[in-house]
């Protein structure tokens, strides 16, 4: 009968004993395997290879803890961004300062596999705080320990900590037993590869200092660290190549002139965020952003909150800096040239007022000018696209900044409305800074620019020869721009062009027969088709086609598929009940005087769009006019106001008997016909019958006072559901409940909807731009706006990354044979004018004949744009790019004044 086995049995305390030389060394030497129960995440994963972990031959195996919640990893797109988070902000750059070899090591072993980590939610079993291990020792020998020793080497080597070692079969299956539940559940998450990758760039990490930066200047170094990473987002490549291509021709070209039309929910904010920051950094000159005035504060916030980019907003008489401090002007010098951050954000407002505080402006040379929703800088003679553009106030304002700035993006997701020479329009901004857009003054496309849309549009037969040569040489676009085997640059070359020459001075007969060749092939080539200076600085990326395309490292689309579905029977309309639609006639019969008495078109809608929009809007409209015996600005909402040049905002006074006889008659019958809202009873009937309110809904309203009362009088007849009322004007927005609204903070409102908290929202065209409300799945749309892209930026709110719905649902309301028809049938043709010129767009209104010319595009052949921006998508890495810019350096830049 043989010995039994000597059991060791010890007890370890760190006031009488070495941790980690008199116990975890020796064990671990050469030892075939080590499965451990580590505590939390963040510390767990950073310090585990130290020196008696890189002995091991065998596998290691951890097990930590993360608050990552168990119903997070049932929705795997939330898995990676919340561990993420988690690392970044356990600031591990921070960490590795002194240690940065043993962030190599173990990058080594979590790259290699020799080391596997698995996470564990905390709501699952609780906190898992117990710290435990299980070593298979190098003769095949296993013993199990526990104790409060975290696996790190503050916990190994300087704490007091207490541990308990025991070699016994029966210990070393308990052991075993409680690691390997955690390690096998379902809920146990792999260490995703952001994190291991995070770790090796950790591992190379260097600073280096804001000069140092500007001799080689890598966008990388400035995001990789920002907020919006540490948040656990990632910018998508077509964001980044944008970013990339723009701050390169920025450096090394003497500047970068764009427009970025992409769609809807691509990220738009957070390039030009970055462009901002890049060219402010670049430079000791200012950078300049020009938004809506609803958008102001959200700007300044999103550049704060996302990249930790502070920056100033000018209300009109002082400067508000990104932590909410006013800035009041000293006596001397105009307000506006005081700003106090390198970034100054500036309202569409004060420039379409034709406001004198903002002409100082014009004196200054800008690194960089941004402008956000730029299709607001647009021409009045739009009824004549042959003539040379009778700016708005935005857009003379645009022309002349132009000249005065090395870098312009205009932004906007339509920059197409009613007439292909809007966006033309929008090239001519930038054409003033640099002839490489339209070429000189005597270039085909500014002298005929409406023959050359025609030729883009297919509408013309495109000319050959000499009359094409007129169109390609000036401007010759650049070898760079080259898709057809290098043709620009073999004809650079033979005219003796340098790079940065735009025209070519030959005639086509004094060209030589092996160039006139190259000529010739370049418009066979469709060079109008994809050569214009559309193509060429319209940048312009389509969700469809990030949903198409197939990411070679995943295998999947670069962007999950959002499909969108119409409720039945909207494109049909609603049939006005009696009552509203003897109102509505009145109010045509008011409009017919006012049409007599000259009245801007703005005011000859009005009225109409308002009984149409709800009865409670159509009443309050008509009795202010009446009240006041005119129509001023006082009735216009703020977005009108906003859209408004200053030769627009003339009171019209109402002296004729019979224009107060008709508004009297609308107030009587809309009065008493308030609880016949007929598109009130179908928004209901759409959240309740067809049960909307479980996706979550958000109902949209150009008019206040339509959006306040739906939300009111939802919340009476749903009380158990909290609606949300989301508008710009001043306290107005909060959250109903059984009729009363209780005022609340619009971020408060955001937050209550991306947590799930919040299942109906109501918003004005203030809830259309730049609010992310991906937890809600479906659209109602009370009436249709004017313009598309309000339309589109409504359906954007929820079809945008983080949606948790493979389709969204939308409803468009609108009364047959009413001006919101005319609106609905106007809205069809702006589609196709875009679609002609920059290819198809996202369905907008339901309609199946929309969907049918939809389809027809889809048939032919690909467009030129997607064509050109699907290499827009390929990989940029700059998630392991390890040198950062010094971050104390970057902010005391970005917070230098103006002057």
């Amino acid at each position: 009968m043989g010995c039994p086995r000597l059991i060791m049995l010890n007890h370890y305390s760190s006031r009488r004993n070495n941790l980690l030389d008199e116990f975890l060394n020796p064990s671990l030497k050469n030892a075939q395997g080590y499965d451990r129960l580590a505590g939390y995440f963040c510390s767990s994963v950073l310090e585990v290879a130290g020196e008696a972990i890189e002995s091991v031959d065998g596998p290691i195996r951890v097990v930590c803890n993360s608050n990552v919640k168990k119903e997070d990893v049932e929705v795997a797109k939330m898995v990676k961004r919340k561990l993420v988070k988690e690392w970044k902000y356990s600031r591990p750059e921070e960490k590795a300062i002194l240690c940065q070899e043993r962030f190599k090591k173990l990058y080594d072993l979590l790259k290699s596999g020799k080391m596997q980590v698995k996470v564990m939610p905390d709501d699952v079993y609780g906190l898992v705080h117990a710290k435990a291990g299980v070593i298979t020792r190098h003769d095949g020998s296993k013993i199990a320990y526990i104790g409060s020793v975290n696996e790190t080497r503050a916990a190994w080597t300087e704490n007091y900590e207490m541990l308990w070692s025991d070699d016994s079969e029966k210990s070393v299956k308990w052991v075993q037993e409680e690691f390997d539940f955690f390690w096998n559940n379902p809920y146990a998450l792999e260490l995703c590869d952001a994190i291991i990758e995070d770790i090796g760039r950790i591992a190379q990490r260097r600073v280096v200092s804001l000069d140092e930066w500007r001799k080689n200047p890598e966008p990388a170094s400035v995001v990789i660290e920002s907020p919006m990473y540490k948040d656990g987002l990632e910018l998508w490549n077509h964001q980044k190549y944008f970013i990339k291509m723009v701050f390169e021709e920025h450096v090394n070209k003497g500047g970068a002139r764009y427009i970025l039309a992409d769609e809807v929910g691509l990220g738009k904010t957070a390039q030009l965020a970055l462009i901002a920051e890049l060219t402010a950094l670049y430079s000791d000159k200012p950078v300049l952003i020009l938004v809506p005035k609803t958008l102001l504060f959200q700007w300044q916030d999103e550049l704060k909150s996302m990249f930790g980019i502070p920056s100033a907003v000018f209300d009109g008489n002082k400067w508000v800096i990104e932590n909410g401090r006013e800035v009041k002007p000293s006596n001397g010098r105009p307000a506006i040239l005081q700003c106090p951050r390198k970034i100054a954000i500036i309202s569409h407002g004060l420039i379409k007022r034709a406001s004198r505080a903002i002409e100082p402006l014009l004196e200054l040379e800008y690194e960089c000018v941004l402008v956000d929703e730029a299709h607001k800088a647009r021409r009045k003679n739009l009824n004549k696209p042959a003539e040379e553009p009778e700016s708005n106030n935005l857009m003379n304002f645009l022309v002349k900044l132009s000249l005065r700035t090395k870098t312009m993006i205009l932004a906007t997701a339509t920059p197409i409305q009613l007439h292909p020479v809007e966006g033309w329009d929008l090239l001519y901004i930038l054409a003033q800074g640099s002839e490489r857009i339209l070429g000189s003054e005597i270039s085909q496309w500014k002298r005929h620019h409406l023959d050359g849309i025609a030729y883009i549009c297919g509408q013309k037969e495109m000319p050959l020869g000499s009359d094409a040569w007129q169109w390609i040489k000036d401007p010759l676009p650049s070898e760079d721009e080259d898709n057809m085997s290098f043709l620009f640059g073999d004809l650079r070359k033979f005219l003796g062009l340098r790079k940065d020459e735009t025209k070519a001075r030959f005639n086509y007969s004094e060209l030589d027969p092996h160039v006139r060749d190259i000529v010739d092939l370049i418009a066979r080539e469709d060079f109008f088709k994809n050569y214009n200076p559309f193509i060429r600085f319209m940048v312009r990326r389509r969700r469809e086609t990030l949903e198409k395309l197939i990411d070679p490292e995943t295998g999947k689309p670069y962007l999950e598929k959002i499909e969108i579905k119409f409720g039945e029977g909207q494109d049909r309309g609603l049939s006005m009940p009696w009552r509203i639609q003897r109102a509505y006639d009145l109010a045509l019969d008011f409009t017919s005087l006012l049409k007599e008495r000259g009245a801007k078109g703005f005011y000859k809608t009005l009225l109409l769009r308002r009984v149409c929009s709800s009865i409670h809007a159509g009443l309050k409209t008509a009795r202010a006019i009446f009240a006041k015996k005119a129509i001023d600005e006082s009735i216009l909402t703020e977005d009108e106001l906003e859209d408004m040049e200053d030769d627009d905002l003339l009171t019209l006074d109402l002296s004729n008997a019979k224009e107060l006889e008709y508004l009297s008659e609308i107030i009587d019958i809309l009065d008493n016909n308030r609880e016949e809202d007929l598109k009130y009873n179908k928004i209901k009937e759409i959240l309740l019958k067809m049960k909307w309110i479980e996706r979550g809904c958000v109902i949209f309203s150009e008019y206040f006072d339509t959006a306040q009362w739906t939300a009111q009088r939802l919340s009476e007849d749903i009380p158990d559901v909290g609606i949300g009322l989301y508008a710009g004007i001043g306290n107005s927005s909060g959250i109903y409940k059984k009729g009363k609204l209780h005022v609340m903070p619009r971020d408060e409102i955001k937050g209550l909807v991306l947590d799930g908290r919040l299942k109906v929202l109501v918003g004005t065209d203030a809830a259309g731009e730049g609010l992310n409300l991906q937890a809600l799945g479906t659209v109602i749309n009370i009436d249709l706006p004017w313009n598309p892209i309000r339309l589109e930026q409504r359906i954007g709110r929820i079809r945008r990354a983080g949606q948790l719905y493979k389709e969204v649902y939308v409803y468009n309301l609108f009364y047959r044979g009413s001006i919101e028809e005319h609106v609905h049938n106007k809205l069809k043709k702006r589609i196709k004018h875009t679609e002609e010129i920059i290819g198809p767009v996202s369905p907008l209104l339901g309609d199946e004949r929309i969907k049918d010319i939809i389809e027809d595009i889809d048939e032919k052949e690909e467009h030129p744009f997607d064509i050109k921006y699907r290499q827009h998508v390929a990989k940029v890495d700059w998630e392991n790019v390890s040198t950062v810019l010094n971050d104390e350096e970057r902010v005391e830049h970005l917070i230098k004044p103006w002057m």
